[in-house]
């Protein structure tokens, strides 16, 4: 079964613009001048129940209008959402018991009351039994350690422990399929790794569905198999993360550090006629060359033959550094 189905989902803006001008304000008071922005372009794709999936671009690329669709917040312009057998925008109150939603940067916990109070008014608001609410909620609060946070208001809390509890409170009925919408942003890495733990662990015990966005690549790596990665509203890449990796993570980087400054067009002309991209780092004398891993001997040789270095060092291709090159170069994946 799928949790989510997604068929040429298209969202489109008005964006308005003024004209210069005493007479340009008078004549905006008539007509305004406006074009179609189109931040999310007839996309298609579906998540089956149990997979956790990182939902990836830059800033701008229609991530967080997608998920605002996919839970009812948005309407389409045009296609087809179907989410847990429903539509959300039709089915608004049955839809929203089947969903949680954390969005790293809005809360749904009340600010000036304890933590438990919120819990116990988004309990009746979700119409959860007792019985079912001791059940799990336990086991989450436990899990989060956010039992002594309970009784201090919300605006007490630090990010780290706020974001604790605004997951906790996002599964208080026990959802079959959550969107996490930058749920880490801020937090620092102990807080992280037990955020990331505790999702592995509602995965396996409820096959929770998950969907998550973030530019935090550790998350991605960590978390899910699967990343669909949007640029300009547009699904450049559907796959696994690993099939990512291997297509265009190929070769290695090669750090040097030269005793003296080094130029952009040296380096280019010392490693002519090979498949050789350089990028400097934040000192002048600090160079990486990407190459294939067969290459890595000729590009050493032909560099520690001509310049003296202080340094170097072999890395793999990260992640992050993977999906920089994709956006930068503009490669497209289907």
């Amino acid at each position: 079964m799928n949790a989510i189905e997604v068929e040429n989902l298209r969202k489109e803006f008005k964006s308005y613009s003024s004209r210069s001008g005493l007479v340009g304000a008078f004549r905006d008071l008539f007509t305004r001048n406006y074009k179609i922005i189109r931040a999310v372009n007839d996309i298609s794709f579906t998540v089956k129940q149990g997979e956790m999936v990182g939902y990836i671009g830059e800033n701008g690329a229609g991530k967080s209008t997608t998920i605002k669709m996919l839970t009812g917040i948005l309407t389409p312009t045009s296609g087809k959402v179907i989410v847990n057998g429903m539509n959300p925008h039709k089915e608004r109150e049955a839809f929203v018991r089947t969903i949680g939603v954390v969005f790293g940067q809005r809360s749904q916990l009340w600010w000036d009351i304890a933590v438990q109070e919120s819990f116990r008014l988004l309990k009746k608001v979700y119409r959860v039994s007792d019985k079912d609410y001791n059940e799990h909620m336990n086991h989450v609060i436990e899990t989060l350690d956010i039992g002594p946070l309970l009784d201090k208001p919300v605006r007490k809390l630090s990010l780290g422990q706020r974001m604790r509890c605004e997951l906790a409170a996002a599964l208080i009925h026990n959802p079959p399929l959550l969107f996490l919408d930058e749920p880490t942003i801020g937090l620092d890495v102990l807080v992280k790794l037990k955020i990331r733990q505790f999702l592995k662990e509602i995965n396996e015990k409820y096959n929770t569905t998950i969907l998550l966005t973030t530019h935090d690549i550790s998350d991605i790596e960590a978390l899910c198999e699967r990343v669909i990665m949007l640029d300009e509203g547009k699904i450049i890449y559907d796959g696994s993360l690993q099939k990512l990796k291997e297509t265009w993570g190929e070769g290695k980087q090669i750090q040097f550090t030269f005793v003296s400054e080094m130029s952009l067009d040296t380096l280019k002309e010392l490693t002519d006629g090979l498949q050789v991209t350089w990028k400097q780092g934040e000192q002048a004398n600090v160079w990486t060359a990407h190459a294939p891993s067969a290459l890595l001997p000729e590009v050493i040789s032909r560099v520690v033959n001509r310049y003296s270095i202080q340094d170097l060092n072999i890395n793999e291709i990260s992640t992050e550094e993977i999906i920089r090159n994709i956006y930068e170069e503009g490669v497209v994946h289907g």
